[in-house]
């Protein structure tokens, strides 16, 4: 699967900026785009309209910084739309796709899980959404149906992705399922410009776009957005409803990793959390 160039980003982009929103007056007339015209971006820009027009057609080379900042300031883009900009201003239109050898859970994040031990619900992610680790409790929060063993055989870890999009019993864990499934593919788009050669990656892209419609509507919005906090709903087959929160955290070294810990919202949630404890066999 060919995923975002420069050019599709910025079309993406430029379609959802009204132009109202850019400060232009707008005197009635029907307009055949949603959003901006290419020479009404290039102008707020401060480019001419035959070089952005060769931007959005991939046939402009390496833009320079200043170029995309003006860009990006126009299109209103956030931080991680900005480094996705970026990452794809700065690669070859046509990656050569090469397939890395299977993720190894870095020494550092291991050891923070471990020191974790069961206090939380914990699960060490790599860059595609494989899990690499988890804890008994992470485990049993978002995949009490898998082995818990599954992580360590780089064949069959369970992808999040996969999941989200393709198990259903995955899927009913989440009351707020839509909202957590675009910002899965908004990280995943985040995740395809930092690497636009990893072939497992471009794999994994190109199944879940043939085998869910739902993935590929959303894929199709250009959507970029990093993971780092935000509400969990859940439903979960065992101990029932509860509201968590998830947060991210990355090593310097390993940013490819990250560690995602799962804390209780309200007295409700902490109470079922200390269930799952004694369900995994945990005791405390």
């Amino acid at each position: 699967m060919r995923t975002d160039t420069l050019g599709v980003f910025l079309r993406t982009r430029r379609d959802r900026v009204s132009p109202e929103e850019a400060g232009l007056r707008v005197y009635g007339t029907p307009r055949r785009v949603p959003g901006l015209r290419r020479e009404e971006l290039a102008q707020l820009a401060g480019v001419s309209v035959g070089y952005y027009t060769r931007l959005e057609q991939d046939q402009a080379g390496t833009a320079s910084s200043h170029v995309l900042d003006a860009l990006a300031r126009v299109l209103g883009l956030d931080a991680a739309e900005r480094t996705h900009l970026r990452n794809l201003a700065h690669r070859p239109t046509v990656p050569r796709l090469v397939r890395p050898a299977p993720e190894t859970p870095a020494p550092r994040v291991v050891a923070l899980l471990r020191a974790l031990g069961e206090s939380v619900p914990a699960i060490v992610l790599g860059r595609r959404g494989d899990v690499l680790a988890w804890n008994h409790t992470g485990h049993t929060l978002v995949a009490e149906h898998l082995d818990h063993r599954a992580p360590d055989d780089p064949e069959t870890r369970p992808s999040i992705p996969t999941m989200f999009f393709l198990d259903p019993l995955h899927r009913d864990l989440y009351r707020n399922w839509a909202q957590l499934a675009r910002i899965h593919v908004a990280y995943l788009r985040l995740t395809a410009g930092r690497y636009p050669d990893d072939a497992r990656l471009a794999e994994l892209l190109g199944g879940l776009t043939m085998r869910s419609a739902e993935f590929a509507t959303m894929w199709a919005t250009g959507d970029v957005a990093d993971c780092t906090t935000g509400p969990m709903d859940l439903q979960h087959p065992t101990i029932g409803r509860l509201d968590v929160d998830y947060q991210v955290w990355l090593q310097p070294d390993s940013p490819d990793q990250r560690l995602e810990v799962y804390t209780p919202r309200d007295r409700p949630a902490q109470d079922a959390l200390r269930l799952l404890r004694r369900s995994s066999g945990v005791v405390g």
